[in-house]
């Protein structure tokens, strides 16, 4: 009797495993919601998780939290629309591919919908929700486009002119296409001298090469090489000092600038020393270093 007694009282437990309250750990990023909030879309990946009998098939991270490999930064307005099924994104919202991409994932048709681009809208720098996504076209080849259709919206006077009318024409277009502006480069590095000062320092390798600037310079000149993960909202005419970039070679980001029109016009740095232990004269340098840069 007793053992029946405890198998009547388990099959709650197996009809409802999950509690109310539920964490998770997306991409590294916690989220606490309720459970009613991820069963809300019928059909979803979401639902699919959280409406199943066996626990221990999901992931979990090191804290217990069921962990979902995915962007942490875009899962909020996943999230948001589980809630209410409504879209709310910020003004000159600039990842929305990446979020139609990430609804895609999590099985919601009705948000793919809803981020689908929409021919009617304006096709501006500030509008364009495509112009800062990696995947999209590289900034050479939208900048070709503007100047294409710049150069057919001549007036017939300058078109049926001389050539030479012409092609200022076209290099006026050129101009404003690429816009006047400053980047400036940052980086942190490090490097060991040894009791005697004159042996080679070991250099450390640069852990990560900072953007600071307007969000649609550094774009334009970085394209897919440009990691925008610690500040996704951020709109085109706005300034940010938060972007870094995926590579860590100065060489590299130089080139990249250079290839863009941009010239260094100032540069400056500072530094610290530590001992790096008690008992030796080895010394650690740590110094932080900025180049700034600008076109025309």
């Amino acid at each position: 009797m007793a053992l029946a007694d405890n198998t009547s009282c388990a099959k709650p437990g197996e009809d409802f495993p999950f509690p109310e309250i539920i964490e998770l750990n997306v991409g590294g990023q916690v989220y606490i919601t309720r459970h009613p909030t991820l069963v809300s879309v019928p059909g979803s990946l979401l639902w699919e998780m959280f409406t199943q009998k066996n626990v221990r098939s999901l992931a979990r991270d090191s804290k217990g939290r069921f962990f979902v490999d995915r962007d942490g930064f875009l899962f909020r307005y996943i999230l948001d629309y589980m809630r209410d099924q409504q879209l709310v994104l910020p003004d000159h919202f600039p990842e929305r591919s990446r979020l139609q991409r990430e609804a895609e994932y999590f099985m919601l048709p009705e948000l793919v919908k809803m981020l689908a681009p929409k021919l009617s809208k304006q096709n501006s720098l500030g509008d364009d929700p495509c112009q800062s996504d990696p995947e999209e076209l590289s900034p050479n080849v939208d900048a070709t486009r503007n100047l294409t259709s710049a150069s057919a919206t001549l007036p017939s006077a300058v078109a049926g002119g001389p050539g030479g009318a012409v092609t200022a024409g076209v290099g006026a277009a050129s101009t404003d296409v690429r816009r006047a502006g400053f980047i400036t480069i940052g980086y942190r590095g490090s490097y060991t001298l040894g009791r005697d000062s004159q042996t080679d320092a070991k250099f450390r390798r640069v852990a990560r090469i900072m953007v600071c600037g307007k969000t649609s310079l550094a774009k334009e000149v970085f394209g897919d090489t440009l990691n925008e993960s610690r500040d996704p909202d951020r709109p085109p005419e706005r300034y940010t000092s938060r972007y870094y970039l995926k590579f860590t070679f100065l060489e590299q980001a130089f080139d990249k600038l250079a290839d863009a029109g941009f010239h260094m016009v100032a540069c400056n740095s500072t530094g610290t020393c530590a001992f790096a232990h008690d008992q030796t004269d080895d010394r650690i340098w740590t110094s932080y270093t900025e180049y700034v840069f600008y076109r025309e």
